[in-house]
């Protein structure tokens, strides 16, 4: 009864989530927000400068303009809005799913400084006149044309004002009406313009002792709505200068968030059915605990009021495969234990065990990769740290905690007793526990590896050689992120052609730096500027192009002061990630552990870079996401097998000669071979899915993924482990090898 209750407890712990995931997954992912990306929308990055010379821009000052820019975003009706406070001076604003983006950035980035000036510039009133949220648009009683009516504060004061003003006599007897006049603006100039930048300058010709005054110009009932809605925001205490932007259509953010789901679903789909292939029984339940893992990340994000986005759900696929590597590590120690003669519960208990402290190092040091970047990354990239983190706790604690748990319910109810094929082990690769140790086989013949090294050291050479002639030769091909400029991407339901968007740009002046068509079906056009585009130019070209091919293009914009900033985080992204690898390397194994790694580690960045340097594919800052995510990732496949070394080392105990240590390295190596190519596997599924099916605007980052991947397994069982070798191997009678006193990572017990 006891071994049919645990199965009974399998079953029903299995029909509960069944039950909780399929009743609630619509409702999480109902309250989950999308990014900009995902259903279209703007971000702007703001520098805040002070309005006087004598003004301080503190904390206090920052948050006041917060607040302001909140009334002013509910006002457009926008519920889901994000601002917040970066560093000492920014503010960076996110309005998903606003319809009119260019009303929505031209309200955030008016200071709304009010004035009343007469024709030689000199102030007579300011917003403080004004009596709070009484500006409205209205109708002239006269002409019947749209107007912005107010109410001030004293009526008594603008009546001097406007006795002041009436005294002028004709032609001076103005009152100009401004909106954030700044030093150096001049009536004088600005009459004689087409569109001066002044609201409107009415005449006096006698006093007005009121409180109503009218605004009048040349508007529409919008903007006359636009200006009121200003007005009763109140203005802005500091002045605003956008240094980056981008903006995203609702139709292409559509078709992105589309691509992306479908491609995650295909590819989650298909790692199910390799575990199934490749591990039997073990595969289904680690199946299970994928699905339960998926529900519960979307779950905390939805939980933390994260922000999803198109470098989220690569994270999310990522985690995807993390777990799986855990579960592979798992299963292949199992499937060792059985070999070796073990009954199941034995193998259940040791494999356990083995595998735990090798999961824990490489999940700490992804996860020290993954916190890196959020410190140090931008928005997006921000958003696709946080869900790397929690795919990274999920993963641990479904597959550590979730598999054993599930699977511990079949090991101690017996029934898998004599069923040892269901852990994927065939009966004939199980030898008699009485006998000796054989040593262990790929693919059923005895290998060395590692009397190979030195041809791996001279591919591995000739390779970083070629590659460092392609970088001084063809470079990169930086995108905007850290060159600074423009980039418009134009979508269509039809073929582009390239002749229509050439000729829009001559129309409005301005020259793309590169014009290129992507997608299945040339229905992308690509373009980009050296320059920063003004918001006039961008505002009359998402209009223009809305208007050819029905789809709001997508813009983004970098000053070169954020591209700097760009490119020196990431710098410090990767060194301060490595410097802390290293420390953790060191603490866990030894000190020259921990350098091999980050040499192994800086072996597959530079594969990326070479790589993208030859086929000058764009380089943004999605490739230093990239670049940080392998940083942790591969590290995995070197963990591994680091981690059975120092195991191989225990066992002898005590290791002098070079040669038995040769022994140690290709016999790890042998045994954490099927295991890391069945991860790599794993984890190339889902990326590929996302590579093939997945949107245009995140083709580079999973390639990027696809090649660091790649050059990780080969670092890793062919070069990492042997550069250890022989390096640490020269002293060895001087400085023994002795693992011994390091203290036990024990998995926790089923």
């Amino acid at each position: 009864m006891k071994k049919r209750g645990r199965l009974v407890a399998f079953f029903l712990i299995v029909l509960l989530f069944g039950a909780l995931i399929g009743g609630t997954t619509t409702e999480v992912t109902k309250n989950i927000s999308l990014g900009l990306d995902l259903q279209g929308g703007f971000e702007v990055l703001y520098e805040v400068e002070p309005i006087d010379e004598n003004q301080e821009v503190t904390r206090k000052l920052m948050e006041g303009t917060v607040e302001t820019l909140n009334d002013r975003v509910n006002r457009l009706g926008i519920s889901e809005a994000v601002i917040n406070i970066e560093g000492e001076n920014r503010i960076r604003v996110q309005l998903a799913g606003v319809q009119d983006q260019q009303e929505a950035r031209e309200m955030l980035a008016t200071s709304a400084q009010l004035s009343f000036r007469d024709v030689n510039d000199e102030e007579l009133l300011d917003g403080s006149d004004v009596k709070p949220g009484s500006a409205k648009q209205d109708f002239d009683p006269t002409t019947g044309a749209p107007i912005v009516s107010l109410q001030l504060n004293d009526a008594s004061k603008f009546g001097e004002v406007t006795t002041q003003i009436a005294n002028m006599g004709a032609p001076d007897n103005l009152l100009v009406i401004w909106m954030d006049f700044q030093e150096g603006d001049s009536f004088k100039e600005e009459v004689l313009k087409e569109n001066p930048k002044f609201v409107s300058a009415p005449s006096v010709n006698e006093p007005l002792h009121t409180s109503n005054v009218m605004i009048s110009g040349n508007f529409t009932v919008e903007s006359a709505k636009a200006l009121a809605d200003i007005i009763n925001s109140g203005s802005l205490p500091v002045y605003m200068n956008e240094i980056f932007s981008t903006s995203v259509g609702a139709q292409f953010g559509e078709q992105a968030l589309n691509d992306t789901v479908i491609a995650g679903i295909i590819g989650v789909a298909l790692v199910i059915l390799f575990l199934l292939f490749a591990y039997r029984f073990t595969g289904l339940i680690a199946s299970i605990n994928i699905v339960i893992y998926t529900y519960l990340v979307l779950t905390v994000f939805m939980l933390m009021n994260g922000i999803l986005t198109l470098p989220g759900i690569a994270a999310l696929i990522l985690g995807v495969g993390m777990a799986v590597d855990a579960n592979v590590i798992t299963f292949e120690r199992y499937k060792e234990e059985l070999r070796a003669g073990k009954s199941v519960k034995a193998a259940f208990k040791a494999g356990g065990n083995n595998s735990f402290r090798t999961i824990l190092d490489a999940n700490i040091t992804t996860l020290i990769a993954a916190v890196t970047l959020f410190v140090f990354g931008t928005s997006s990239v921000k958003g696709f740290a946080t869900m790397l983190i929690i795919s990274i706790l999920m993963s641990f604690l479904t597959a550590v905690f979730g598999t054993r748990l599930l699977l511990g319910f079949w090991v101690q109810s017996g029934y898998l007793k004599n069923k040892k094929t269901w852990f994927g082990v065939k009966n004939k690769e199980i030898r008699d526990i009485a006998a000796p140790e054989e040593e262990p086989k790929l693919f059923g013949r005895e290998v060395n590896i590692v009397q190979h090294r030195k041809k791996f050291f001279l591919t591995t050479g000739i390779i970083m050689i070629l590659g460092f002639v392609s970088v001084i030769i063809f470079q990169f091909n930086p995108g905007i992120d850290f060159t600074s400029g423009s980039r418009i991407e134009i979508v269509a339901d039809e073929a582009i052609e390239l002749e229509d968007v050439e000729s829009t740009f001559d129309e409005f002046g301005v020259q793309a730096s590169s014009l290129v068509l992507s997608g299945e079906d040339n229905d992308l056009a690509v373009a980009r500027f050296d320059t920063v585009l003004s918001e006039t130019q961008i505002a009359e070209l998402q209009r223009t192009f809305t208007e050819m091919y029905g789809s709001e293009p997508g813009v983004s914009v970098v000053s070169p002061i954020v591209g700097e900033e760009l490119v020196k985080n990431a710098i410090y992204a990767v060194a301060i990630a490595s410097v802390f690898i290293v420390i953790y390397i060191a603490f866990r194994f030894e000190l020259i552990f921990g350098i091999t790694a980050i040499i192994a580690l800086l072996h597959d960045v530079a594969i990326m870079l070479f790589i993208f340097s030859i086929t000058q594919l764009e380089f943004d800052i999605t490739i230093v996401s990239a670049i940080l995510t392998i940083i942790g990732y591969s590290l995995n496949n070197t963990i591994v097998i680091f981690d059975r070394i120092r195991e191989n080392i225990r066992y002898e105990k005590r290791v002098t000669s070079f040669k038995v240590l040769a022994n140690i390295i290709n016999k790890s190596i042998i045994q954490s071979f099927t295991r890391t190519m069945n991860t790599t596997i794993s984890t190339l599924i889902a990326i590929l899915a996302f590579l093939v099916l997945g949107t245009s605007s995140i083709f580079t980052f999973t390639l990027a993924l696809v090649i660091g991947l790649a050059a990780g397994t080969y670092s890793s069982l062919f070069l990492a482990a042997q550069i250890w070798l022989v390096w640490r191997g020269r002293n060895l009678k001087e400085k023994p090898l002795d693992f011994r006193k390091k203290k036990r990572v024990e998995g926790p017990q089923v």
